[in-house]
């Protein structure tokens, strides 16, 4: 009969698969929001393996301890603002509405208290352009312009650890060890690689389907590969691959 496909593997949970949690020091996420500013210091940096940045634990002055993204320059012992009226600088945690524009800031607030989601990647930044009533519009890493509420959080400054992905991998044990800690089961071979025991895709001399490859929504579990419901496939009718 074949063994069960990847995804159904994966679903079942066993430790090939499972996000490897112990490994994380815990969640990089703001305090509970407050209207007044006060002051942290950075007692420690913390390298996180399930991540690319480092983290910084930070005590307030309020006995509050929290882990936050490191910011490109941080050092221990060194004080920060968190509040509408931190200073724009470099580590402090500011209300968007407070931030200059043209201002470089990451680890924002989807929504005022939700702990920051936006721009959390090692060397990512969003920059702040604009500011329309209680709205604030900044433009993402990926170059999207999105508003947000002005009463949400952010970091000044950048990410630490940009530059990772200028070191070459060198070796597939590399890649493998840099998927595992993010939950990734690496390699994944094709489905159209696979004998057919193993895959709908597997099977014959050749690396093509060689069938459809939308499926309903209703499909069995062994069959549920590829376009799974889709509403169209291939080129629209009345487009030309030529100039």
């Amino acid at each position: 009969m074949g063994k069960s496909l990847r995804q159904q593997r994966a679903g079942k949970g066993s430790p090939t698969f499972r996000s490897p949690s112990h490994i994380h020091p815990g969640p990089a996420r703001y305090p509970p929001i407050s209207s007044e500013t006060y002051r942290g210091k950075v007692v420690e940096l913390i390298h996180d393996p399930g991540r690319y940045a480092p983290l910084a634990r930070i005590v307030t002055e309020k006995g509050e301890e929290f882990l936050t993204i490191a910011t490109e320059g941080v050092y221990v012992g060194q004080i920060i603002e968190i509040g509408p009226q931190a200073k724009p600088e470099a580590g402090n945690i500011s209300f968007l509405g407070n931030v200059p524009e043209g201002t470089m800031v990451f680890n924002i607030e989807l929504r005022p208290g939700d702990g920051g989601k936006l721009a959390r990647q090692a060397g990512s930044y969003a920059i702040v352009v604009g500011k329309t009533g209680d709205k604030v519009i900044v433009t993402l890493p990926s170059g999207e312009e999105k508003e947000l509420p002005a009463q949400c959080r952010a970091t000044i400054g950048i990410p630490a650890g940009a530059g990772r992905i200028e070191k070459p991998i060198l070796k597939a044990g590399n890649a493998y060890h840099k998927w595992k800690v993010k939950a990734r089961k690496w390699p994944r071979v094709r489905g159209v690689a696979m004998i057919a025991a193993n895959h709908p895709f597997g099977g014959g001399r050749h690396k093509r389907r060689s069938k459809p490859s939308t499926v309903s929504r209703k499909a069995p579990p062994g069959r549920k590969v590829g376009h799974i419901a889709a509403r169209r496939t291939g080129r629209k009718k009345g487009t030309s691959t030529t100039r």
